[in-house]
């Protein structure tokens, strides 16, 4: 099943449909990151659903070949000033349920020591604050940025879980993910793409909220579209000052 009922511009451009092998969502959580498992085949169950402490193990398990691909729920190419093009195109996408994308901050905020820092670091580039979420994921957003490898770039891509939902569901949810009719709407929304995994989905991850859990199955989903050359790509096609893809797949 490859539900896409909402527009789009583009999909990602490099099919790698000869490439099989384990695909992963990335999620972060209080304890670090959920890590959902996946055959690359289209509608197999999730193998596995386990948690690591450092996002430097997910890129080492890339680099290694043990993941083809892996989708992660954080924010990659940062912007110097201004709004990233995806944030802005993921966002309309979600309509009434857009406020879910926080703002990717400018690099020059990493390193900020406290939130008003941070939101001074901004506002002294663009005249642009910080919203408190996006400074909650600060020290997650810093991980990525040290250990994204450039050399990896066309096996790690930033994802967004609701996104993922909306288009399976062909249109944004309402429903709110941490209530038990949000986590049961979403769990059927996975069944089709990822079958006989409800169990794996809705049982106990120890150090992870059950939402968590199935954000990183989403995007799991994402991370098969990807590796196939079938994900929905937002964004301009720019690039940060680092060189990294301002882009969100689907």
């Amino acid at each position: 099943m490859s539900p896409d009922p909402i527009p789009s511009s583009t999909r990602s451009s490099t099919p790698t449909s000869e490439r099989a092998g384990l695909v992963a969502g990335i999620d972060g959580c209080r304890t670090g990151w959920v890590v959902a498992v996946a055959d690359s085949r289209p509608g197999t169950p999730l193998i596995g659903v386990e948690i690591v402490t450092a996002i430097e193990e997910i890129v080492d398990r890339v680099r290694s070949g043990e993941f083809a691909a892996v989708a992660i729920d954080m924010p990659i190419g940062l912007p110097d000033s201004g709004t990233r093009a995806c944030d802005v195109a993921t966002r309309a996408r979600l309509g009434r349920k857009g406020s879910s994308v926080f703002p990717a901050p400018v690099r020059a905020v990493l390193g900020s020591a406290d939130h008003a820092e941070a939101v001074r670091r901004s506002r002294a580039i663009d005249g642009r604050g910080v919203t408190i979420q996006a400074f909650n994921i600060l020290a997650k957003i810093e991980q990525v940025d040290r250990s994204f490898d450039p050399a990896l770039a066309d096996r790690i891509v930033e994802a967004h879980p609701e996104s993922v939902f909306a288009t399976l569901a062909g249109s944004p949810l309402l429903t709110k993910k941490r209530l038990v009719a949000g986590r049961l709407e979403r769990l059927g929304l996975l069944d089709p793409v990822f079958p006989d995994s409800a169990g794996l989905l809705s049982g106990r991850l120890p150090g992870a909220a059950p939402d968590d859990v199935l954000d990183a199955a989403a995007i799991a989903w994402t991370a098969r579209r990807w590796l196939a050359g079938e994900a929905i790509v937002l964004g301009d096609g720019s690039v940060d000052s680092l060189g990294r893809p301002m882009r969100v797949a689907i």
